[in-house]
């Protein structure tokens, strides 16, 4: 038995030899009695090195966490999108290419780590920042493998140690140490790529979006928490006293915190509960009634305010995509906040209760199949294994679920909603790691041999990733994803030259963004999307690409972009004056026809799109329901 398992012997032992040696210098350091707090936890790091016939657990962490790396990014590169997409794609790629304004909340940590890769020298610039995506989602899913490691490390470190007698059973002793090793990263392994092949992360892997980057952020802030907490639960099992602890982790918690607040900072922030919770079921009120609690505030929001600095400055330059302008603070306040989303929310309980109908939907099929729920089972019994072993990974799960859950059932939009409970999804994904802890140990009792344990892991693994994988490669292969860029290449082969396309749909106006900013496809088409004439900044864009089309319609767009920036500054004011509300009605449909009559004299004109654009105008007179 010992000749079958020597190999990851070597792999695991050295927990056995590193409690020791802690012990023991923590003994000596003891008598020598000169030795401060800090110096006797320095005395003891220098004790957990490992030798070189051992591997540390931090080493076993990152080995497993680059295996879950590279499986990712090889699956997401082989799904990737080939060109611009739809939704959102086209106008954060044009934002992040020419660093500009990206709509509300602005993303400016996103807009400036992809314009660093839109500047690769490797294909198209779709291609570069999709990429990007890529790269984000696979440190994603490895920095899931390094939480639910750390998770199961501090449940080891929380079990009675049992005493064992070196002489007699080192053959047992190198086999637990094994089980215990497989117990903790054959688990990771199994969440980590669990979470790489579930179908909204997957999704977002492959094309221009903001998300994966905020799934990354979101998990180094959980795993530089737990990794926070272990240390000090592994200081205080090991030395069996109070040392000063190395706070650096909480503080690098608090850091990306911040920083993370820069992308999407709703899901970012809706995570502080469960923060709190491990902080507090950690060191109790201590933390809270320190300045190490100020101190972390101030790293936050020193972190915010330096990402959130972009979007004055970046306005400032006036880039082609400047999505709301914001120069003043008031400006800056109202896109970081999502003013104009406000509109969204819906308390209702018939609202909410479809809401998590469609979310129930979404959860059967996020990770496999809808008929085999199995990873949803595995969270279940890995919430309810927490629940018994380690009460703080239980609350911790539990919080980010439910208040994730509670904001999004309240939002209601029509794209993108799935993006919204990626953090739900994550918590489920580490609650299956745990579930896949508790499958083995169901499956293999200890007094088995270790191979047997090894096989029922690998089962495990295999069964979840590959499960989920099946049911979402269909879904996420997008290897010949060409609707966008044909969409916008149908539409302008059929407009002549010099012509004028007026859309209302953003599937068209997005990735038309990117083929006329970026690619230079067919300058001379003039494209107008109606429904972003309800915003000022929008005629700073239609100034930008479209001059001459501005320029003739001047004695008429200026009276209503005066009118329009006094609607954006005081809404309410034309709520209560029906005389207002009329005037910029009428200024809104005086522009469009007289433009509409300049171009289709000046220009040849796409008349069927303005015949539909002009039996819209006259059927939404009621402006200030338009605008909200």
């Amino acid at each position: 038995m010992f000749s079958q398992c020597d190999t990851f012997s070597h792999l695991f032992h050295g927990l056995r030899e590193l409690n020791f040696a802690t012990r023991y210098a923590m003994a000596h350091g003891v008598t020598k009695g000169a030795q401060s707090p800090r110096q006797m936890s320095r005395e003891g790091k220098s004790a957990r090195e490992p030798s070189g016939r051992t591997i540390s657990w931090s080493h076993a962490e990152l080995v497993c966490a680059g295996a879950v790396f590279l499986v990712a990014l090889v699956v997401y590169s082989w799904t990737l999108a080939p060109a611009v997409t739809l939704t959102d794609s086209g106008e954060l790629t044009v934002a992040a290419y020419g660093l500009g304004v990206a709509h509300p909340p602005g993303f400016p940590l996103w807009v400036m780590l992809a314009h660093l890769a839109s500047l690769l020298p490797v294909g198209s610039v779709a291609v570069r920042i999709n990429f990007s995506s890529a790269v984000f989602a696979a440190l994603a899913c490895a920095t899931l493998t390094l939480v639910v490691a750390e998770l199961l490390i501090t449940v080891s470190c929380c079990a009675p140690r049992r005493r064992r007698n070196k002489a007699g059973r080192q053959g047992s002793d190198i086999e637990s140490s094994n089980a215990d090793g497989l117990l903790i990263f054959a688990p990771a392994v199994g969440a980590g790529l669990l979470m790489a092949f579930s179908r909204t992360l997957w999704s977002y892997a492959t094309v221009t979006e903001v998300y994966t980057l905020n799934a990354l952020l979101i998990l180094l802030v959980f795993f530089s928490v737990v990794r926070w907490r272990r240390l000090i639960i592994e200081t205080q099992s090991d030395f069996s006293v109070t040392v000063a602890t190395d706070d650096a982790w909480i503080y690098a918690s608090a850091f990306v915190f911040g920083v993370a607040m820069g992308v999407h900072h709703v899901t970012v922030a809706l995570t502080l509960p469960a923060i709190a919770v491990v902080v507090y079921r950690t060191e109790g009120l201590k933390f809270f009634t320190s300045r190490r609690l100020l101190y972390a505030a101030l790293i936050s929001i020193g972190a915010l305010i330096l990402v959130y600095s972009y979007l004055p400055w970046a306005a400032s330059r006036s880039p082609a995509m400047n999505w709301g302008n914001p120069r003043s603070l008031q400006e800056i306040w109202w896109h970081i906040t999502g003013r104009q989303y406000r509109v969204f929310f819906s308390f209702s309980s018939a609202a909410m209760g479809a809401q998590f109908v469609e979310f129930c939907g979404m959860a059967l099929r996020e990770f496999g199949f809808a008929w085999l729920p199995l990873t949803l089972f595995l969270a279940v019994a890995g919430l309810a294994g927490a629940y018994k072993r380690d009460r703080t990974s239980f609350w911790f799960l539990l919080l980010i679920l439910f208040a994730d859950l509670a904001y999004s059932l309240s939002y209601e939009i029509a794209e993108d909603k799935d993006a919204y409970y990626l953090p739900v999804f994550i918590s489920i994904a580490i609650a299956a790691g745990l579930g896949v802890r508790w499958l083995i140990q169901l499956t293999v009792p200890r007094p088995l041999p270790i191979w047997k344990s090894y096989v029922a892991a690998a089962t495990a693994i295999v069964l979840t990733s590959a499960t989920a994988f099946a049911a979402n490669w269909p879904f996420n292969d997008r290897r010949h994803y060409f609707i966008a860029d044909d969409y916008v290449e149908n539409l302008l082969s059929a407009i002549a030259p010099n012509g004028l396309l007026l859309t209302q749909d953003w599937q068209v106006a997005s990735p038309m963004l990117y083929a006329q900013e970026i690619e230079q496809r067919r300058p001379d088409v003039k494209v107008v999307d109606i429904n972003l004439l309800r915003r000022s900044w929008y005629f700073d864009y239609l100034k930008h690409a479209h001059a001459r089309l501005i320029e003739r319609s001047r004695e008429k767009i200026d009276p209503y972009v005066e009118l329009l920036k006094q609607w954006e500054h005081d809404p309410s004011a034309f709520a209560r004056s029906q005389e207002l509300t009329q005037g910029i009605s009428m200024a809104f449909l005086d522009m469009d026809w007289f433009s509409l009559s300049l171009l289709t004299k000046a220009f040849m004109t796409h008349l069927t799109r303005i015949s539909r654009c002009a039996d819209w105008l006259m059927g939404r007179s009621d402006l200030q329901r338009m605008m909200l």
